[in-house]
């Protein structure tokens, strides 16, 4: 079993698509702010293009604290571009080859240029940051982003750690996730100076959704395939790092499978097919992928507080087609 490569997670919305399309402009605008020599550099990383879900959930928040507004657009891009600068250096530490079809940075230009362009990216975001008029939101980009780099830090400590568990990966998928999606859709109600309640829902809301679409982003790198998906997959594996399927597939097989199992994760070149059907037969998957469905349910939750209505129904319809999705996919239904 493969899982299907990701759906389209926003419904056809003209006027969505026109505000996504001016904040793309933006973000490629702002290779051209960089010196001459470093430019080509940043545009390539930034034309990568992807899903821009991060920049989508800010919009959709926007829209839902006071309207799409200068500010907004901005805080979209600065969010962008503290998670490009991420990848980037995803893929030097997992020595990947291939992210959206093309070649990575680290394949093209190497680790000690890569490191630097990553570096560079989130330096920009937090300036743009500081340009915003609310300190308080520099300060909220700059938590996100300190936390991101602490679920960097906490994953490749772990990694081959046997000892891991479920509540160790969770927590690092908070950090290293959560924490931009929950940024993503919290600020715009800081930028709009909403209501606490308001503020708690959207922070609760992006905190869980960014956990259940990491949850299945780190499936589809043990059940996907390279080509469906546009970037290396196995990388996890390869490089010791324990996700939600693989873990409970540890915790749950009788101990004499589960010691094989691990066996074959440390010490043998088994390669990701021959793990996957053990993860799969194990349940490890369709563990995962309800997991991920349990903390949408949760997010959709979160929504009550802003009562009904377009704007909030963007939002919901964006948790939903992310579970319908999943659901379909471990044949809940």
């Amino acid at each position: 079993m493969t899982l299907r490569p990701r759906p389209d997670w926003l419904a056809a919305d003209r006027e969505l698509d026109q505000e996504l399309k001016e904040v793309e402009r933006r973000i490629l605008h702002q290779a051209g702010l960089f010196d001459p020599g470093a430019e080509g550099y940043v545009r390539y990383a930034l034309e990568g293009g992807g899903k821009r879900l991060r920049p989508a959930l800010v919009l959709l928040a926007g829209k839902v604290a006071g309207g799409w507004s200068e500010a907004i657009r901005d805080l979209a891009v600065i969010v962008e571009l503290v998670h490009v600068a991420s990848l980037i250096h995803d893929d030097v530490l997992d020595r990947a080859e291939l992210r959206r079809s093309r070649a990575t940075c680290n394949a093209k230009w190497g680790v000690e240029l890569s490191v630097l362009l990553g570096d560079a990216l989130f330096s920009h975001g937090l300036e743009l940051a500081t340009k915003l008029e609310d300190a308080e939101v520099a300060r909220r980009i700059a938590e996100a982003s300190r936390n991101l780099c602490e679920g960097e830090i906490l994953q490749t400590q772990r990694r081959f750690d046997l000892k891991m568990s479920t509540a160790d990966y969770l927590h690092v998928v908070g950090l290293k996730t959560g924490a931009l999606f929950r940024a993503a859709a919290e600020i715009p109600f800081l930028i709009f100076k909403a209501a606490d309640a308001k503020r708690e829902a959207a922070r609760s809301f992006g905190y869980q959704l960014g956990m259940a679409y990491q949850i299945y982003d780190d499936c589809l790198d043990l059940f996907g395939t390279d080509e469906e998906s546009g970037k290396t997959l196995g990388t996890d594996l390869r490089k010791g790092k324990w996700t939600l399927p693989v873990l409970h597939a540890l915790q749950t097989l009788p101990k004499e499978d589960s010691e094989k199992l691990r066996t074959q994760l440390v010490e043998e070149e088994a390669g990701v097919e021959g793990v996957a059907e053990k993860v799969k037969a194990a349940g490890g998957l369709k563990f995962a992928l309800r997991k991920a469905v349990e903390l949408l349910e949760r997010a959709k939750a979160d929504l009550r507080v802003f009562g009904e209505g377009r704007d909030v129904g963007r939002m919901v319809e964006l948790t939903e087609r992310l579970a319908d999705y999943l659901k379909t996919a471990v044949l809940l239904r």
